[in-house]
């Protein structure tokens, strides 16, 4: 990323984190603790809120100078527990949101400030509106009202337009693809949470009651790797907290419905149904922690064609709302059985090695020539990263590593000595520059009034872009070939 000093306020504010400018040192106190110590801790900080924990050290709830003088003043006596008098719930920003995000949040709400947790609900610090409007001017703020609209499918819906408007701003900022790809997939989660609470209010209010058990949403493929591209289609599904046999049948029914109601949405606002069913209404992507565990170990053991493409779908998953700990806690388990594996390893292998990149003999390209609209045109995903994502992906596996974004994971692959630095290099570059070129063809694609997809046709290049991209796809080949001599190598 370039230097931040240098950087135009709407890049800054869209590739920027909610870290970088959150107010650390917040007074933290456990809901045990009484109102007496709130009090002084407040005075002492010089503080207009606190942050009230539970037994995990996860934000429950917060206090501000508000609460105190309107309520708590005028009913205790100092000596009653936080916990009974505290605001709850209470909304949250994630320390690895963007700054955007912050502000959308904060503007929608009406807030001035708002409480930053790690992604295990750990309170870190405070972002303040004031400190994000800093970097935001007129401009800006248009754009992020643009992404926040009311949480309406038209509203929904003219989020998923507006996407593009960004993505092209940000593209002639000279923002990375694989950065711009990250806001495009922080907007499509965001869509996803909102839907969700969306639709768990309206099921309350229709008798439906509460969600019977925690769960955490999550998304699988280029949504989990972070690497949307303008139009991708649903990958996600559910994990529930356990809960006994004989409670299945309502518990169930409640999350059926929920995941009808949310892919119904999803579709609606601009994610297309999954071709293979890769949704959470599907029981296959819809499971509680325990049956995740025994459907991992299944596939590692079966090691037959269906389990091995399942497990290959599923290996990029990301937690997108509720409890993400769950999401995190099953990538421990996947990190682990894969590692462990090489026979299972071996057989996912076999299925990434079908993808191949676009050259042929004598550095040409290999063109489409199944499709007639696509008549001399590459496939830079199924014929370029591809192959370098599953790759990669698999190189991770067996060596345990659990990063899930493509450049991540290179540049740990790159720290575990995996891959030298003229191979982290020549890898990140593939990346960059083929992921720069889809983008750009898909914004170029929705201007024109065309279906956005993944083909380039070689006469949109510059000799200079044709030049790198022949590089791109044989340094994808070199890694390839030694995948397959590795594998092929090792007894599985």
């Amino acid at each position: 990323m370039a230097d931040s000093g240098l950087m135009q306020p709407r890049t800054r504010i869209f590739s920027h984190l909610v870290r970088d400018y959150m107010r650390g040192s917040p007074v933290v106190l456990p809901g045990e603790a009484t109102v007496a110590e709130l009090l002084g801790r407040m005075a002492a900080a010089k503080q207009t809120s606190a942050l009230i924990t539970n037994r995990a050290g996860r934000l429950a709830g917060i206090v501000t100078e508000q609460d105190v003088t309107r309520r708590i003043a005028l009913r205790c006596d100092g000596s009653e527990a936080i916990g009974n008098v505290m605001s709850t719930p209470v909304r949250t920003i994630d320390a690895d949101d963007y700054l955007y995000y912050a502000i959308a949040r904060m503007r929608r709400f009406g807030w001035h400030h708002m409480p930053v947790t790690d992604r295990r609900g750990h309170p870190l610090g405070v972002i303040n509106l004031s400190d994000a409007l800093a970097v935001a001017g007129d401009q800006v703020l248009r754009e992020i009202d643009l992404i926040s609209h009311q949480d309406t499918l038209d509203g929904l819906r003219e989020i998923k337009a507006a996407q593009v408007d960004l993505a092209d701003s940000l593209f002639l900022d000279n923002v990375p693809a694989p950065e711009i790809q990250a806001v495009i997939t922080h907007i499509n989660r965001d869509i996803h949470r909102r839907l969700l609470e969306t639709h768990l209010e309206a099921m309350a209010q229709a008798g439906w009651g509460e969600a019977p058990v925690p769960f955490s949403l999550i998304i699988m493929g280029s949504g989990g790797r972070g690497e949307n591209f303008l139009y991708p289609d649903q990958d996600n599904g559910f994990i529930l907290e356990d809960y006994p046999d004989k409670e299945h049948g309502p518990i169930d029914i409640f999350f059926i419905e929920l995941a009808e109601r949310m892919t119904r949405d999803l579709d609606a606002v601009g994610f297309p149904y999954c071709g293979g069913y890769v949704m959470a209404t599907n029981p296959v992507w819809r499971k509680t922690r325990t049956q995740w565990r025994d459907q991992i170990r299944m596939w590692g053991r079966k090691r037959s064609v269906i389990a091995i493409q399942l497990s290959d779908i599923f290996f990029d998953f990301q937690g997108a709302f509720g409890e993400v700990w769950m999401a995190e806690e099953l990538r421990r388990h996947v990190t682990k059985m894969a590692k462990s594996s090489h026979a299972f390893l071996g057989e996912l292998h076999r299925e990434v090695s079908q993808a191949g990149v676009a050259l042929g003999w004598f550095g040409r390209f290999r063109t489409d020539t199944e499709k007639p609209e696509h008549k001399g045109e590459i496939n830079l995903k199924h014929a370029g990263t591809l192959a370098l994502v599953s790759n990669v992906r698999l190189l991770c596996l067996r060596e345990g590593i659990a990063v899930t974004t493509t450049l991540g994971r290179i540049a740990a692959l790159h720290g575990a000595g995996v891959f030298d630095k003229d191979e982290q290099d020549y890898l990140t570059g593939a990346f960059h520059h083929i992921t720069r070129l889809l983008l750009r063809q898909q914004i170029t694609d929705f201007k024109a009034g065309k279906k956005v997809g993944n083909h380039v046709h070689p006469d949109a290049l510059s000799e200079r872009e044709k030049d790198i991209l022949v590089d791109s796809l044989k340094a994808i080949e070199t890694l390839r070939k030694r995948v397959s001599n590795e594998f092929a190598g090792e007894l599985f």
